[in-house]
């Protein structure tokens, strides 16, 4: 597969609810692995692919996915594209190599992670049975050319944001909750008290989310 990444794999030999993990700036594959267990009881299946790009941080290094100017003024969109791509054909691989539920694969991100949740659930709705956004934002270019279309309300969003978030501003993320209501996706927006981070609390709010939304359902292939 073309992307290091780890993998938590429940017991039983599945297929299992998937949720594919896409890490902050400067973390690793490791980053949101250690969730697992406390998602719906570790019933889920966790893929994490680690970004592309080395991120210097003193005597150690960290992984993004796309340089952090890349929505700036005059940026281009390119090196999105191309982790977008590599993201996709990572989907493809994982299809085969794990045992990924029908209509049970869930796209999560935290801060850039999420995103390119945004991106990949955006653009290829009906792929996914969930989108999970954690302390990210949505840029507006990403809406360019979108527009509300039965898909998008088959897939269940939720949203969580720092009111203290001293990375991303809350605000970035109420406007991007009043982007995709447009779009008319059946959303769930949570804010906490708490800073660029995942707390107990929305860790616990995740996993009832997941076991409400993901797991409950039954789907149809």
């Amino acid at each position: 597969m073309d992307l290091v990444h780890v993998c938590y794999e429940p017991e039983g030999p599945g297929p299992h609810p998937t949720i594919v993990a896409l890490h902050g700036w400067g973390a690793s594959a490791f980053d949101l692995v250690g969730l697992a267990p406390y998602l719906a009881g570790g019933r889920c299946q966790v893929i994490c692919p680690q970004g592309p790009l080395t991120v210097p941080l003193g005597p150690t290094v960290g992984y993004g996915w796309f340089p952090l100017t890349a929505f700036g003024p005059g940026a281009t969109e390119n090196t999105m594209e191309e982790t977008t791509d590599r993201l996709r054909a990572f989907l493809g691989m994982a299809g085969e190599r794990y045992a990924i539920a029908p209509r049970k694969l869930v796209v999560l991100g935290f801060s850039q992670g999420g995103i390119l949740a945004y991106r990949l659930a955006l653009a290829e709705p009906a792929r996914f049975a969930g989108l999970v956004a954690l302390s990210s934002w949505l840029p507006p270019s990403m809406l360019d050319g979108l527009s509300a279309q039965e898909a998008y309300g088959q897939l269940p969003t939720l949203i969580q944001h720092g009111s203290d978030d001293e990375i991303i501003a809350v605000a970035r993320a109420r406007q991007s909750v009043e982007a995709l209501r447009a779009l008319r996706l059946p959303l769930t927006y949570r804010e906490y008290s708490m800073g660029h981070e995942i707390n107990a609390k929305s860790l616990d709010d995740l996993s009832t989310w997941l076991e409400e939304k993901v797991l409950a359902p039954v789907a149809f292939v």
